[in-house]
Order: C-alpha cells, then sequence, then structure tokens
C-alpha cells in the first residue's frame, strides 16, 4: 500500500513539473520586453504598410466634400452647397458650408425670410428654398410644430474669414425631379442635382 501511494505521489509530482515546465518554455517563447520590434508579430496589414512606405507611419486625411455649387455675393460671402439627398419621409435635406471674407462678423438677417412666422429664428438660413424650374414650384423650408425652421442658426454670427456649416430641410420635389436651385437671401441661386438618400 506504501509503494502505491509513492507511485501516485510521484506521478502528480512529475505532472505538475511538467506543466510548469510548458508554461515557463511558451512564456519565455512569447517574445520579450526587450524594446525591439519584429514584423513576424504584427498583422499582415501592418506589415505590409510599414514595407511599402519604408517604415513611416501611415497618415490618413479625410476626404474633402463633393461640391454640388458655389456661388459668391453679399460683399464676400461664398455659399457652397455640399449634398443635398432625398430621404424616405419625403424631405429634402441640403447641406454646405458659409464663408464670411467680408471685413467684420456676418449676421445672417436677411437670410431667415421674410414671413413673420420665421422672424423667431433669429439669425438663420430660414428664408431659403428650392425652386423646380421643370414644374415650376417653390419649396420652402419646413418648420416643426412650433414654427422654427428645421434649419441652422447662425447664432452669434460668424466671424471674420470663418466658416460655418449649415443645413436646411424642405418638402421633396416629385420623384422625377432631381435638378433644382437652391436659393438664399440676395446670393445668386444655386443649381444642384439631388441624389437618393
Amino acid at each position: 500500500m506504501d509503494f502505491r501511494h509513492t507511485m501516485k505521489g510521484r506521478r502528480a509530482l512529475s505532472a505538475v513539473a511538467i506543466t510548469v515546465g510548458l508554461l515557463l518554455t511558451v512564456a519565455g517563447c512569447g517574445g520579450g520586453g526587450d524594446g525591439k520590434s519584429d514584423d513576424r508579430g504584427s498583422s499582415p496589414s501592418a506589415a505590409a504598410r510599414s514595407s511599402s512606405d519604408g517604415g513611416k507611419a501611415e497618415s490618413r486625411t479625410p476626404e474633402p466634400e463633393a461640391v454640388l455649387a458655389e456661388v459668391k455675393g453679399e460683399n464676400g460671402l461664398t455659399l457652397t452647397v455640399t449634398s443635398a439627398k432625398r430621404d424616405q419621409g419625403g424631405f429634402v435635406t441640403v447641406e454646405g458650408t458659409v464663408t464670411n471674407n467680408t471685413d467684420n462678423t456676418w449676421i445672417a438677417a436677411n437670410w431667415r425670410g421674410d414671413e413673420r412666422e420665421l422672424s423667431k429664428n433669429g439669425a438663420s438660413i430660414a428664408g431659403a428654398s428650392l425652386i423646380d424650374q421643370k414644374g415650376k414650384k417653390r419649396y420652402f423650408i419646413l418648420r416643426d410644430t412650433s414654427g422654427r425652421c428645421l434649419c441652422t442658426q447662425f447664432t452669434g454670427g460668424v466671424r471674420q474669414g470663418a466658416t460655418t456649416q449649415w443645413f436646411a430641410q424642405f418638402p421633396a420635389p416629385p420623384a422625377d425631379t432631381t435638378a433644382v436651385d437652391f436659393q438664399v437671401g440676395s446670393m445668386p441661386p444655386a443649381s444642384i442635382e439631388i441624389s437618393e438618400g
């Protein structure tokens, strides 16, 4: 009986020793903390990137937005339209930027429109419209139940030399109408193409 217990004890001790030895071997092969880098352990894309650009880090610059239209007017203002998408909800969202190249801070007072209800929108793009030349219709900016436009408000104006983004939502023209003119304030009309959202 003593002999059998001794053999079981030796087998258990041997199993523990072998397991510890294997763990130390695996840990030793896992790479060191010597600060040296080895591409064999890195991902294929990282190795390909470093070999294709001479080891320099790859820098990604954001793609510039496509410009659908750009118009200049009002003493140095530049209006750019970058997107006009038809959404499934029955409206068109138009987006872009306005750049103030005037000598002062620009307040969009004459962009808010002439309607009395739109005056509560302050300095905004609420007076913009889409003109469907083919269908001979003008579409005004949508409003919420409080009468506020579904558009950008230029709170505090746009500083001299600054560019700011804007958006405006309109009822969608018929599905076969893809070309419209975007008009706001005394800016010239910007001819744009509506894409499906």
